[in-house]
Parts: C-alpha cells; sequence; structure tokens
C-alpha cells in the first residue's frame, strides 16, 4: 500500500481559548496544565488530519513557559506536524497570548508532542510522510529525527 506524503500545511490547525478564572492559578495566571491540555488537544487534531484517523498522544516532552498569560487573554495554539515515522507523528504545538486592551501579542509556550495513528482495534497503522517545504519546516523535520534519538537513548 502506497500513502501519498502530505506537506504540513495540510494538517495545520489553530485553537483559541479564552483564559477564564477556573483555568487560573489564585493570582490570575494561566496554569501551564490547563495550557498542556488545550496544546494537546490542538495536535491531536493535526495528527488526526494527517492521518486520516484516530491518534492518541504517545508523549509530550521539550515542554517550555516563556511568558504568562492572565485571567481575559486570549490564547491562540497553532499546532503543526514536524516529520512522520512510521506509525507516529511528532506535532509542534505553540501558544500565543493576546491582551484584549492593548493588542500585544506574547508566546506563552511550546511543547512537542508524539502521537500514534491506530485502527479501530487500537493496532498501530501507518501514516503518510512529512514533505516540508519552507525553511523552518525542513528545519524542523531534521531536528525530529535528533529529537527522537535522544529520547530512543534515553530510554535505554
Amino acid at each position: 500500500m502506497d500513502i501519498q506524503s502530505k506537506y504540513p500545511s495540510e494538517s495545520a490547525v489553530k485553537k483559541t481559548e479564552i483564559v477564564f478564572p477556573n483555568d487560573a492559578n489564585p493570582m490570575g495566571m494561566l496554569q501551564g496544565g490547563r495550557l498542556i491540555e488545550w496544546m494537546d488537544v490542538a495536535a491531536a487534531v493535526c495528527a488526526q488530519i494527517h492521518a486520516g484517523n484516530i491518534s492518541v498522544t504517545a508523549s509530550i516532552y521539550e515542554v517550555e513557559f516563556f511568558h504568562p498569560a492572565t485571567v481575559g487573554d486570549i490564547i491562540t495554539i497553532e499546532a503543526t506536524i514536524t516529520r512522520a515515522f512510521n506509525s507516529s507523528m511528532e506535532i509542534l504545538a505553540r501558544a500565543f497570548g493576546r491582551k484584549v486592551k492593548d493588542s500585544t501579542n506574547k508566546k506563552v509556550g511550546e511543547a512537542f508532542l508524539l502521537f500514534v495513528a491506530i485502527d479501530d482495534q487500537a493496532k498501530p497503522i501507518l501514516v503518510p510522510a512529512v514533505t516540508p517545504q519552507t525553511s523552518e519546516e525542513i528545519m524542523l523535520y531534521e531536528q525530529a529525527l535528533e529529537r527522537k534519538n535522544r529520547k530512543s537513548s534515553a530510554r535505554k
């Protein structure tokens, strides 16, 4: 079976949320766990569009928080596939926060997420390869193999 390669732009996803008080800590700042949850959902949609099938989270790594978001901020999460490996896909999720009153945007956080595409019996299935187009996509594609190798070495 020959699976057609896809461009990252074909499955790129944007998800928007508003930070409500129940998303925040006592200081009014967005909780990191909530941001990771939102990134996981956006990345899952990206992975499932790329795979054309249900995909499940296998790992979340290289999570970084840059600037705090506070109650009332608009959070936009951009998820894009960096590379596919047989049945797994690495997705980069980046989160940006926008202050409504002054329209300033700041990078709130980012993470890499690994998903596995599965069939109806929850068995891994092959996914299309990724064909990067832009210089950033090419860089992320090449670095994805390095990240995979580092993770494999750390497990030994």
